[in-house]
């Protein structure tokens, strides 16, 4: 219970002491001026390391591929005549293709804006010899044979 006081005039008044408010709740008034003092820290160091400079940020049309130089990746594969094979690549999203006992000699041409395409080439052939190839745009980039009866080769442009 609160001492109370008496006015001249018979009203009584609760008397108030910041002393013990700040006695009672020091760790409320800490944790105010604690945030206090970060919110003003963040806000101080956004402008010095210039965070709010929207000129200095990226926009997304920066960063889209405008098509100008398209590329032309063509998978080959050649084998003996009357030959099939199974065929494995990726596709110009990356994403793998597989074609199951397809007759060589085989292509298939892609056409990317993409500046990293990734051409991977896998090629297993039910006779000898079997050759792959990758060509991008006119340049042959990689070209591979095996000459052993069901042979496995593999052709492979990391930056097509």
């Amino acid at each position: 219970m609160q001492p109370r006081r008496r006015l001249s005039k018979g009203v009584e008044v609760s008397k108030l002491s910041i002393g013990r408010i700040l006695r009672r709740h020091w760790t409320v008034v800490v944790a105010v001026v604690v945030v206090a003092l970060v919110v003003f820290s963040v806000t101080r160091l956004h402008g010095i390391f210039g965070s709010d400079n929207q000129i200095s940020r990226p926009s997304a049309d920066a960063l889209e591929n405008t098509g100008y130089n398209p590329k032309r990746v063509l998978f080959e594969v050649f084998g003996s005549p009357g030959a099939t094979a199974t065929i494995n690549y990726l596709d110009e999203h990356a994403q793998p293709q597989r074609v199951d006992d397809v007759p060589l000699p085989w292509s298939h041409m892609l056409t990317t804006d993409d500046p990293t395409l990734f051409a991977d080439l896998r090629a297993q052939g039910d006779s000898a010899p079997i050759t792959c190839r990758i060509t991008v745009n006119g340049i042959v980039k990689d070209e591979r044979s095996a000459s052993n009866v069901n042979g496995y080769i593999a052709c492979l442009d990391k930056s097509a």
